[in-house]
């Protein structure tokens, strides 16, 4: 069964959609030979590009990049994060790309080509295997029914929604997004939980420590920076702002 999907931008449909295998190479570039059902090829054709241009390797629930170029970094980013990406090196080989979702970008001349691969195949250990107990404690722990996490989710909305370099909502604009399922909120309610997050995501210690620590710049960035890096809140946590619970 096929594990990566990778999408041509001149795509039309699904029938235009090259599906990987498991231990499958797609090879892309300017000028590359016609491929085989085994070994499907992509041209991208613009002299910018070079004629052999990289590999993408299917490798169960991932993918690796090839970057055969000699001179030429390519850009691996994923559109569903906040600013994620990975730079593949010339002449770097097999180099794994963690995206289950990933836009493969390639510099050529003015202009910047390139296409989606996605990962879909997800492999999780069974929770009954023996030796696999997990964490007791959760390293962030949050309540999704409370004020802060309204806060936060309307903090991440917009690079949630796909806008991964989406400048973050004003203090004015919580308010507004907040006021039809927290109607009492105002300024200091909104910047009150913004500190809380800090403290509560051990970004700055608490007003109770012995030492207040640095002044923390960026809080806002910082808050949703990590809260988006490790998943604390999600695409479908968005319907809390619109009131909806289930």
């Amino acid at each position: 069964m096929f594990s990566v999907i990778v999408v041509p931008d001149t795509t039309s449909g699904p029938s235009a959609q090259l599906r990987l295998e498991p231990g499958q190479t797609l090879t892309f570039g300017r000028a590359v030979p016609p491929g085989t059902r085994s070994s499907p090829t992509l041209t991208i054709p613009h002299p910018g590009v070079s004629r052999i241009a990289g590999t993408i390797t299917a490798t169960g629930p991932f993918w690796t990049l090839t970057n055969a170029s000699r001179a030429q970094t390519y850009v691996v980013e994923n559109p569903e994060g906040a600013g994620e990406h990975v730079k593949i090196a010339p002449g770097r080989v097999d180099a794994p790309v963690p995206f289950e979702f990933a836009r493969l970008v390639l510099p050529a001349e003015s202009e910047l080509l390139g296409f989606d691969v996605w990962a879909p195949r997800h492999d999780y250990l069974e929770r009954d295997s023996d030796g696999y107990d997990g964490a007791t404690v959760p390293a962030f722990p949050l309540d999704r029914s409370t004020r802060y996490f309204l806060v936060l989710a309307a903090l991440c909305e917009a690079r949630l929604r796909g806008a991964s370099h989406a400048p973050l909502p004003t203090v004015e604009q919580i308010v507004r997004r907040l006021r039809p399922v927290w109607p009492s909120v105002n300024r200091t309610s909104v910047q009150w939980n913004t500190d809380y997050l800090a403290v509560k995501l051990r970004l700055k210690p608490g007003p109770d420590a012995a030492e207040g620590g640095p002044r923390l710049n960026g809080k806002k960035e910082t808050v949703v920076s990590l809260a988006l890096r490790f998943d604390l809140v999600r695409e479908e946590d968005l319907a809390l702002l619109d009131g909806r619970t289930d």
